[in-house]
C-alpha cells in the first residue's frame, strides 16, 4: 500500500472517530439537559404557602410562629373568595333561573378554586389529602389560576368540520353576578394568595410519597434501588470473579469449556425481561427464597442479569496482567492459588472493578427484572430485616408507573424528572467512581 493511500485511510478513520465522538456529546447534551433543567424543579423551586403548610403539618418542619402569622395573613387575603363562593352558591339554591344557567358548572369551580387556594377551615371536598390543600409549587398555581380565570368557549365548527373552541374571560360568563368580581380578584392578587418562596427541598430524596405522589418525595423508591442494588452485586460478584479465575487461570480448551464460555457470551445478550420472568419461575415459584415479590428475588434476578458482564470484564482484566507476574511469583515458590490471590488479583483489581461498578449503573436502571419480583408501585420504605420477605419501590419501575399510569400525570411532572434525574446522577456516579477508582489503583500499582 502506497504511503499517500495509507495517510489517507489513516486520517479518514481519525475524522470519523472524532466525528462519532461529537456525535455522542451532542446526543448526550440533548438528551441529558432537558432531565437537569426539569429535574431540579423537584429540589429548587417557588414553594407556596400551601406547600410550608403542608411541610409543617406532615414533616413538622418550619417556624411555627412564622407559620402561624402567615396563616392569619392568608385567611385575611382568602377570605373575600370564599365569602363570593358561599354567597353565590347561597343564591343557587334560591334563584332557579340562575341555577339553571350554573348549578352544574358551580361545583366544578368551586373545586378549582379550593385547589388553587386550598379550602376554608372545616371544609374540604373530599378526605384525599389533595383536597386538603392548594397548589403547593406556584407554577402549578399559574396554570391552575388560569384555568379559573379563562374558560373554553365552544364556537361552532371550522371549516374542516372540527369543534372551534376559543378561550376568553369567564367573568364575562357570570358577568352580572355576585361572582363576577372573584375572577378579577384572583387575577390580580395570586401572589397574595399564595406567597410563593423560593424553596430548597433536599428532602425530596428522603421523604414517603402521599397521596399517590402529589406531596412528599421519592424516599421509598431510592431506598430500595439502593438494596436491590447492593444485592444484586453481593450475589454477582463473588460468583463471576471466581468464575473468572476458573476459567483463565484452571480450564483448559475443551469442548465443555467452549460450550460455556458461549452460555455466557449468551446470556449477556439475552432480553431483560426473560431473565424477570425466569426469576418469578425459579427464585419465588420453584425455590421459594420468599413468598411472592420481595427484595431478596429481585437482587437475586439482577444479580443473574450482570453476572455474565462481571464474568468478561473480570476474565479479560485477569488476562491483561502480564505473564511475567505469574512467572516471577512462582519462580519464588509461591503456589498457583496463592499467586493469584496475592499477584495476579491486584494487578487485574482495576479492570475488575470497572466491571463491577458498571454493572452496578446497569442494575440501578433495569426495570423489567424487577416488575416480576420485587417492584411495587406504592409502600413505605423497606428496612433491613424485611428485605427476605417485603417488596420495595424502585426508582426504574416508578417512573415509568408515575410517567404513564397515573390519574394525574400532568400535576406531577416534577416528580417524574426528579425521579429521573436521581437515577441519572446515580448511574453517573457510579461511572465516575470506577473511573476514578481504576486510575488510582493504577497509580498505585505503577508507582
Amino acid at each position: 500500500m502506497h504511503l499517500r493511500t495509507r495517510k489517507i485511510i489513516d486520517r479518514s478513520a481519525t475524522g470519523i472517530g472524532i466525528l462519532a465522538i461529537v456525535v455522542m456529546t451532542a446526543a448526550l447534551v440533548v438528551l441529558l439537559a432537558p432531565i437537569f433543567a426539569n429535574g431540579t424543579g423537584a429540589f429548587v423551586f417557588r414553594g407556596t404557602a400551601e406547600f410550608r403548610k403542608y411541610q409543617s403539618d406532615r414533616f413538622d418542619r418550619g417556624d411555627r410562629e412564622v407559620l402561624t402569622t402567615e396563616k392569619e395573613t392568608l385567611r385575611q387575603v382568602r377570605q373575600p373568595v370564599y365569602d363570593l363562593l358561599h354567597k353565590f352558591e347561597h343564591q343557587l339554591k334560591n334563584d332557579d333561573d340562575l341555577d339553571a344557567r350554573f348549578g352544574a358548572e358551580f361545583p366544578k369551580l368551586k373545586r378549582e378554586v379550593y385547589r388553587l387556594i386550598g379550602p376554608p377551615p372545616g371544609e374540604a371536598l373530599s378526605r384525599l389529602e389533595r383536597d386538603e390543600y392548594g397548589a403547593t409549587r406556584w407554577d402549578r398555581a399559574l396554570v391552575q389560576a388560569d384555568s379559573i380565570v379563562h374558560v373554553q368557549e365552544d364556537r361552532g365548527l371550522d371549516s374542516h368540520g372540527f369543534s372551534l373552541k376559543v378561550e376568553g374571560p369567564r367573568a364575562a360568563r357570570y358577568k352580572g353576578t355576585s361572582l363576577e368580581p372573584m375572577f378579577g380578584y384572583v387575577e390580580m392578587h395570586l401572589a397574595e394568595l399564595l406567597r410563593p418562596q423560593w424553596t430548597f427541598y433536599p428532602q425530596f430524596l428522603i421523604d414517603n410519597p402521599q397521596d399517590a405522589n402529589f406531596f412528599g418525595g421519592i424516599g421509598p423508591a431510592v431506598l430500595g434501588t439502593i438494596y436491590l442494588t447492593l444485592g444484586a452485586i453481593l450475589f454477582a460478584v463473588p460468583m463471576g470473579v471466581i468464575t473468572a479465575i476458573y476459567l483463565v487461570e484452571y480450564a483448559g480448551q475443551g469442548r465443555f469449556i467452549s460450550l460455556l464460555r458461549t452460555c455466557i457470551s449468551t446470556l449477556a445478550g439475552v432480553p431483560s425481561i426473560v431473565f424477570g420472568l425466569f426469576g418469578l419461575a425459579f427464585f419465588i415459584n420453584t425455590i421459594h427464597v420468599s413468598p411472592s415479590k420481595s427484595v431478596l428475588a429481585g437482587s437475586l434476578t439482577l444479580g443473574l442479569l450482570i453476572l455474565p458482564t462481571i464474568i468478561r470484564a473480570s476474565e479479560e482484566a485477569l488476562r491483561a496482567v502480564p505473564l511475567a507476574y505469574k512467572e516471577a511469583a512462582l519462580s519464588l515458590g509461591a503456589g498457583q492459588w496463592r499467586t493469584i490471590l496475592t499477584v495476579i488479583l491486584p494487578a487485574a483489581l482495576p479492570g475488575i472493578l470497572t466491571g463491577i461498578i458498571i454493572s452496578m449503573g446497569r442494575a440501578a436502571g433495569e426495570t423489567a427484572p424487577i416488575i416480576f419480583t420485587a417492584a411495587v408501585s406504592v409502600g413505605l420504605g423497606v428496612k433491613p430485616w424485611e428485605v427476605f420477605t417485603s417488596p420495595t419501590q424502585a426508582l426504574s419501575w416508578n417512573i415509568y408507573n408515575v410517567s404513564t399510569e397515573h390519574e394525574a400525570v400532568d400535576q406531577i411532572r416534577h416528580v417524574q424528572y426528579g425521579m429521573v434525574l436521581t437515577l441519572v446522577v446515580l448511574v453517573l456516579a457510579l461511572n465516575l467512581t470506577a473511573v476514578l477508582l481504576r486510575a488510582r489503583i493504577t497509580r498505585r500499582l505503577s508507582g
